[in-house]
């Protein structure tokens, strides 16, 4: 390359890749503003019947990670928020999602990770997680062949094919992912859930012409971001551009929406190993990129070692592959906060849904979180809003209460669709070093009752109200080729 758009100003400045930074509306670092715009919006969810608080005897319908990212893309204005969550529910509810990533075939999932963004395994220095774009392998056959395969997950609503393999595939970043990341220790900031991703994309050797071939399948992934996953992408940084890339980029930025191009970061080539080292650690950065990770796309994520010593998997290398590339949501399962990898989808017309792994030690979380979380949380919340244990400690969405039962035999957790793991309790063993060598708990440890393996029959959704109107998502594209690209031809 070299020119970059005049209108995108090349790296991000330095003070963007300071965890405070983005810290700035996020839980545990709100303003007593921000944080009264979050509870206006929380009661008007639960007073239209789209939310449901915790209790003692229940968590929360959402964790406050997945709220807040509604109110941050409304600026924190909650009236806005609501209307933007209550379609993402009704849209959820007519096209049966979580049904659809519980049922989907596993090869359907697969072929569609391959043509999209790939989690390398890897964080940046603040915990998000890293993931790779090469669009210079999506040539024209690979996407004639996946664009025309017929999927064999089914749905109940009228999406096509194409879109409910995309559905899946932000559902394991916000309930596989995003969790994992929240849970793994030794990232800053612990008391904020990991709501967000870091990407690399990289364009080089992509023609003019694949670029507009690409227009749709783009423009499906930023369109569905934007209505449906709000505020799940931190940046993306584009490398490898082409001479011609400045010439085209008025048209191509038009397939997104302004909020997304405000994040894009054009990168010349001497500036793509400083800008990603500030916000990514060099062990942590693919190889052709100037650092020490051997991934590229189509390979196995690489787990870096800290949350890889959290874990263990079932199945060996074979289980592992299956952990990493199939769909996997967390389910909690034990006294100690512990959770437990689910593996679900189908395989050959056979729905799974068996433990797949165990992370351990969530304990090792500071043991100022919950004090933390709740001087945060409180401070503008009545206190009968927030419900609390024998002890007089605050229970929060998603967190198991100090005291109570494991879960009985034969049962699935309340799932909630959960962007963060809250803390276990504490612990005087903190060490992570033998943790892979320990079992995976037996399926008795499972939660809610299941007929053969199958998921349950209803999902465990608030009622929305009986009238209401919905503002129906179009995906669109270009109906013609724009000048500037009949006359590069």
């Amino acid at each position: 390359m070299e020119d970059v758009p005049k209108d995108q100003h090349g790296p991000p400045p330095a003070s963007a890749a300071l965890a405070e930074t983005r810290l700035k509306g996020h839980i545990g670092h709100l303003t007593k503003e921000e944080e009264s715009s979050f509870e206006t919006f929380k009661q008007l969810c639960a007073k239209e019947g789209f939310y449901k608080p915790a209790t003692e005897d229940s968590r929360a319908s959402h964790d406050d990670g997945t709220l807040i990212r509604y109110l941050r893309a409304r600026k924190f204005v909650p009236q806005e928020a609501f209307a933007q969550f209550k379609d993402t529910e009704l849209w959820r509810r007519d096209e049966d999602l979580d049904a659809l990533y519980e049922k989907i075939d596993i090869h359907d999932y697969q072929e569609a990770r391959s043509v999209y963004p790939q989690w390398t395994g890897r964080r940046d220095k603040r915990g998000i997680p890293v993931y790779l774009y090469e669009v210079g392998k999506l040539d024209s056959k690979k996407m004639i062949a996946y664009s025309s395969s017929t999927s064999k997950s089914k749905a109940k609503g009228h999406a096509p094919s194409r879109m409910l393999r995309l559905f899946a595939l932000y559902e394991n970043l916000t309930r596989f992912v995003m969790p994992l990341c929240s849970a793994v220790p030794g990232r800053p900031n612990p008391e904020t859930p990991v709501d967000q991703s870091n990407n690399i994309v990289d364009i080089s050797k992509v023609g003019l012409k694949q670029f507009w071939n690409l227009r749709s399948h783009m423009q499906d992934a930023s369109t569905l971001a934007t209505a449906h996953y709000p505020e799940t992408l931190d940046r993306i940084f584009i490398i490898g551009a082409p001479s011609f890339f400045p010439t085209v980029w008025g048209w191509i930025k038009k397939w997104f929406d302004p909020i997304t191009t405000s994040k894009i970061f054009i990168l010349s080539h001497h500036q793509v190993l400083p800008t990603l080292s500030s916000f990514i650690d060099v062990a942590n950065i693919p190889k052709k990129y100037g650092g020490q990770l051997d991934f590229e796309c189509g390979k196995m994520p690489v787990l870096d070692p800290q949350v890889r010593n959290c874990l263990a998997i079932a199945g060996g290398k074979e289980g592992e592959a299956l952990f990493l590339t199939a769909p996997v949501r967390w389910i909690e399962a034990g006294e100690d906060g512990e959770m437990t990898a689910l593996g679900v989808g189908s395989v050959d017309g056979k729905q799974r849904q068996e433990p797949v792994a165990t992370l351990h030690s969530l304990a090792t979380r500071v043991a100022s979180h919950a004090a933390t979380f709740q001087s945060q949380r409180t401070q503008n919340v009545a206190p009968s809003s927030r419900p609390t244990t024998s002890q007089g400690q605050a229970n929060f969405p998603g967190q198991v209460p100090a005291g109570s039962q494991s879960a009985s035999q034969g049962q699935v957790a309340p799932t909630s669709r959960p962007t963060s793991i809250q803390p276990g309790p504490s612990t005087n063993n903190l060490s992570t070093t033998s943790l892979q060598n320990q079992p995976i708990p037996p399926a008795q440890h499972m939660q809610h009752p299941m007929q053969n393996g199958a998921p349950p029959e209803k999902i465990s959704m608030p009622p929305p109200p009986a009238q209401i109107e919905r503002t129906k998502t179009e995906f669109v594209t270009p109906a013609e080729e724009p000048s500037e690209i009949q006359t590069l031809r």
